[in-house]
C-alpha cells in the first residue's frame, strides 16, 4: 500500500473523541503541586471494545504496564477505559503494582465495570512513590467530568516535559459507514526507537477483529513511533493502545481485504502525524529533523538506515549549529546494520528554502556553505539518502540536540 498518497481521509478534531462513542477528562488531582497543570486523565468508551497494545522493550517495566498486560490477557483483549496519570511513573516500587491495580479498581467502581475492562499507564519520575490517594480523592470527579468534547483535558493530563498537546483524528469511509479514528500522545524525552516510545492512546469507531487490529498496530509502530529518536533512551513506560468500538456499523473486518487496507492506513496517517509531534518536541529541540531513505533493497534496510542517521548525536549537533556536515550522515549511514553498496548512495538536505545535494555516489559534491546555511535555519530539516539498490523506502523522525537538553535533563526531579 502506497502509504504517502492521503486521498480519500479527511482530517478532523477530537482527538481520542473523535470517533463515536467515547469520552474523555482530564484534572489536577495533586501529584502536580502546579495546580494549572493536569495530572489525572480518563477515556472511557459506552461500549466494550476490541483492544491492542505494544510496550516498551526496557527489562525494567514500569508497574502499569504490567497490570495492562495482565488486564487484557485476562479479558481477552477488551477494555472499556484508560487512566493515565503524569509527575509519577510508578516504576521501580515496592507497592507499584499494588496501586496500578488500585487504579483500576478505582475506576471501575466508578464506572461499574470490571478493574480488568481498565487499562492505566503512568508516566514522570522513575523511583518515586506514587501517591494514589491523591487519585483516589478525585476519581469521582473526575468520572462525572467525561465528555464527548473532553480531549484536550485528557492530553492534558499525560503531558510532562511536552511543550504543547499532541492529538491528531481523520474520518475516512469503510463499505459507505464513516468511519473516524483519532488519538492523543505525550513524549519530550527519554524517547528511542523499540517499542512505541512514550504514552499513546489511539481510539476508532471501526468494527475489527482482535487479531487484525493487533497484527495492524504492530506493522504500523514499526515504521511509525519505532522510527523514532529525541535521545537515545527507551523509557520504562512506554505503551500505545488502540480502542476499537465498533460504532460505526461497519462489516467486521476479519480478513486482510480492501477495507483492512483502509483501516490500517487511517492508523498510519495519524501515528506518523503524532510521531512527527513528538520529534518536533524533543526536549530543547529546535530543529524537526525527517531523514527518508529511498531506493533501498528491502523495507528493513531502508528503516535501518534512516533511524541510524536520526540516532547520531553528532548529526543531531550539526544539525543544531545549522552545519551541512555531511560526513556525519554518511557515518551513521555506515554504521546501520544493513547490507547496501556506499559507493551508490546520494544524499540531500532540504527544508522549505530549497535543497542542497551534498554527496553523490559516496563522495562529497561541492556546495555552498552559505546557501547550506540558509537551507538548514528552518525549523524542519529533511535528510534524503538514496541508496540507489531497490524500491524500498523509510522515513525517521529526530529533533536536533541542544544546550537545552541538558538543562532539562540536568534537574528533571525537581
Amino acid at each position: 500500500m502506497n502509504f504517502k498518497n492521503f486521498e480519500g481521509y479527511k482530517y478532523i478534531d477530537g482527538g481520542v473523541c473523535a470517533a463515536k462513542g467515547f469520552k474523555a477528562n482530564g484534572l489536577n488531582c495533586g501529584l502536580n503541586k502546579d495546580k494549572n497543570k493536569f495530572d489525572l486523565g480518563l477515556v472511557y468508551s459506552e461500549v466494550m471494545c476490541n483492544t491492542a497494545a505494544v510496550y516498551t522493550v526496557n527489562k525494567v517495566k514500569a508497574a502499569p504496564i504490567l497490570v495492562t498486560q495482565a488486564n487484557l490477557n485476562k479479558s481477552d483483549g477488551k477494555a472499556k477505559a484508560i487512566i493515565a496519570n503524569s509527575k509519577n511513573a510508578n516504576a521501580c516500587n515496592k507497592d507499584g503494582e499494588e496501586k496500578a491495580l488500585k487504579m483500576c479498581k478505582l475506576v471501575a467502581d466508578e464506572l461499574n465495570i470490571k478493574p480488568e475492562e481498565v487499562i492505566v499507564a503512568s508516566t514522570g519520575v522513575i523511583g518515586q512513590p506514587l501517591q494514589v490517594e491523591f487519585i483516589e480523592s478525585f476519581m469521582n470527579e473526575l468520572v462525572l467530568g467525561l465528555d464527548e468534547n473532553g480531549n484536550q483535558k485528557a492530553a492534558n493530563a499525560i503531558m510532562t516535559t511536552d511543550t504543547f498537546l499532541k492529538e491528531n483524528a481523520v474520518e475516512f469511509n469503510i463499505n459507505n459507514k464513516i468511519c473516524h479514528l483519532g488519538g492523543m500522545a505525550k513524549g519530550s524525552g527519554m524517547i528511542h526507537p523499540n517499542m512505541a516510545t512514550t504514552l499513546n492512546f489511539i481510539t476508532t469507531d471501526v468494527a475489527i477483529s482482535s487479531e487484525l487490529l493487533n497484527k495492524a498496530l504492530k506493522e504500523i509502530v514499526n515504521i511509525t513511533y519505532n522510527c523514532l529518536s529525541v535521545d537515545g533512551d527507551t523509557s520504562t513506560n512506554d505503551m500505545v493502545c488502540v480502542l476499537a468500538s465498533g460504532m460505526a456499523q461497519n462489516t467486521e473486518i476479519k480478513e486482510e481485504n480492501e477495507d483492512y487496507e483502509i483501516f490500517k492506513k487511517s492508523l498510519y496517517i495519524v501515528m506518523m502525524n503524532m510521531t512527527r509531534m513528538l520529534a518536533k518536541d524533543g526536549e530543547g529541540a529546535t530543529k524537526l529533523l525527517e531523514c527518508t531513505c529511498s531506493g533501498a533493497a528491502s523495507l528493513d534496510v531502508a528503516i535501518k538506515v534512516a533511524k541510524s542517521v536520526i540516532g547520531s548525536s553528532l548529526f543531531k549537533c550539526a544539525m543544531f549549529g545549522e552545519d551541512a556536515n555531511w560526513g556525519r550522515i554518511l557515518c551513521a549511514i555506515g554504521y546501520a546494520d544493513a547490507e547496501f553498496d556506499i559507493n551508490k548512495v546520494d544524499v540531500s538536505l532540504s527544508s522549505s528554502h530549497g535543497k542542497i545535494e551534498v554527496c553523490k555516489d559516496g563522495y562529497g559534491v561541492p556546495f555552498s556553505e552559505e546557501y547550506a546555511k540558509e537551507v538548514l535555519s528552518k525549523d524542519e530539516i529533511f535528510i534524503n539518502i538514496d541508496l540507489k539498490s531497490g524500491d524500498y523506502e523509510a522515513s525517521s523522525w529526530g529533533c536536533d540536540l541542544t544546550y537545552d537538553y541538558v538543562k532539562i535533563n540536568g534537574d528533571y526531579r525537581s
